[in-house]
C-alpha cells in the first residue's frame, strides 16, 4: 500500500514552524536561522517531501545540472562546442544550463552569480576569467573547469587550445608556399585567443617579412569590411595572403573579395582558424587550423564530472591543472602555392 505523499503542511507541523518558514527555507531565503533551515531540510528529507524538482534539489543539494558560461552563443564554433558539452552531459544524465556573457566582464560576473544554487558545477569560457575575477565571482566550493583562460584559476582544471602554435604553423605554411606579403586579420582587443594567434602569426613570418595586422572582431562583418578594403588596393600594394584569426572572418572576407573580382587564391590566398563545418563547403574550400571543437567540449564536461565525483570520493583522479589541446593544419584550395 502506497503512503500519501507528504505536504508542506506536514513538514511545517513536524518542524514546529509556519508554512511560510518552510517555504523560505526550501527556497534558500536568507531570513531563516541556519539551525532552523537545517532542521526543516532534515525533516523534509525524512518525510520525502519533494513537490518539485527545485525543492528536491534544495533538499539533496544536487540539481543534476551543469552550467556553461560562454562569451557568445552565435556562430558555428559555439554551436559545435555546445554540442560536445551537451552530448557528454546527457550521457551522464545531466542537464545543461547555458549563459552568454557577450564578451563583457560585468555580464560574465552577473551570469556566474545567477547560476549559484542552480548548477552542480560550471564550465567557464571567458577572456575575463583570471584569478581576481574568479575569486570575486565564482561561488565558493562550486566545481569549475576553464576553457581557454587568459590566466589559470587556482587549482581549477583548464583546457587551452594551442592558439600560438597553430597560428605559427599556418603562417609558416604560407611562407613555404611562396607568399611574401602575408597580412593578419585579428580578433577583439584584449581577447586571449586573438592575442595568442597574432603572436603565432608574427613568429611564423620569414626573415625580412614585416607584420601587417588589421583589426577585426571575429565576426563575418569585420572580415567582409577588411576584404572590401583590400580589394580597393592596387595588386602591388595588396597583401598576397590574408590569414584571419577565425574562420567566420575568412568567410566574410571571401565574399567581399569575390564581389570585387579579386580571385582566391589566384590574386590573394586566404586562411582561417577553427575549422568550423562551413570551412570545407565554401568555394574555394578554406585552409585553416583545426580545433577539435566538439571534443574540447566533451573533455571539459568529463573533467567537470570528475571534479563533481571528487566531492564524494577524494580518491577521484582530477586532470592536471592545465591541458593543452593540439591543433591540426588543414590545407585546402584557398591557399595553393603562389605562382612564380
Amino acid at each position: 500500500m502506497s503512503a500519501t505523499p507528504a505536504t508542506i503542511k506536514d513538514v511545517a507541523r513536524a518542524a514546529g514552524v509556519s508554512v511560510a518558514t518552510v517555504s523560505r527555507a526550501l527556497n534558500g531565503a536568507e531570513n531563516v536561522l541556519p539551525h532552523t533551515r537545517q532542521r526543516i531540510l532534515d525533516i523534509a528529507r525524512d518525510l520525502r517531501y519533494a513537490p518539485s524538482g527545485a525543492a528536491r534539489s534544495l533538499i539533496t543539494r544536487k540539481t543534476d545540472t551543469v552550467g556553461a558560461l560562454l562569451p557568445d552563443l552565435h556562430g558555428e564554433f559555439f554551436s559545435e562546442l555546445i554540442r560536445g558539452i551537451d552530448q557528454a552531459a546527457r550521457a551522464r544524465g545531466l542537464h545543461l544550463l547555458l549563459s552568454s556573457s557577450h564578451d563583457d566582464a560585468l555580464e560574465a560576473a552577473a551570469a556566474l552569480r545567477a547560476m549559484n544554487g542552480r548548477v552542480d558545477g560550471l564550465i567557464v569560457m571567458s577572456p575575463h576569467a583570471d584569478d581576481d575575477f574568479l575569486s570575486q565571482n565564482l561561488p565558493p566550493n562550486l566545481p569549475a573547469v576553464l576553457l581557454n583562460p587568459g590566466a589559470m584559476g587556482p587549482g581549477l582544471p583548464a583546457f587551452s587550445v594551442d592558439n600560438f602554435g597553430g597560428a605559427r604553423a599556418m603562417t609558416a605554411h604560407l611562407v613555404k608556399q611562396g607568399y611574401r606579403r602575408i597580412a593578419f586579420l585579428g580578433g577583439p582587443p584584449g581577447n586571449f585567443e586573438a592575442r595568442e594567434r597574432q603572436r603565432g602569426y608574427q613568429a611564423g613570418l620569414g626573415a625580412g617579412q614585416a607584420p601587417r595586422v588589421y583589426a577585426g572582431d571575429f565576426t563575418e562583418q569585420s572580415g567582409y569590411t577588411t576584404g572590401a578594403a583590400l580589394a580597393t588596393l592596387a595588386p602591388a600594394e595588396r597583401p598576397d595572403a590574408l590569414f584571419c584569426a577565425n574562420d567566420m572572418m575568412a568567410v566574410g572576407a571571401l565574399q567581399a573579395l569575390g564581389n570585387a573580382g579579386v580571385r582566391v587564391p589566384a590574386d590573394l590566398a586566404l586562411a582561417g582558424f577553427d575549422d568550423i563545418p562551413l570551412a570545407r563547403y565554401i568555394r574555394p574550400a578554406l585552409s585553416t587550423v583545426r580545433i577539435p571543437i566538439a571534443a574540447m567540449g566533451t573533455q571539459a564536461l568529463d573533467a567537470l564530472a570528475l571534479a563533481l565525483g571528487s566531492l564524494h570520493d577524494p580518491a577521484s583522479h582530477l586532470p592536471s591543472a592545465a591541458t593543452l589541446i593540439p591543433v591540426e593544419l588543414i590545407v585546402r584550395e584557398s591557399c595553393t602555392p603562389r605562382p612564380p
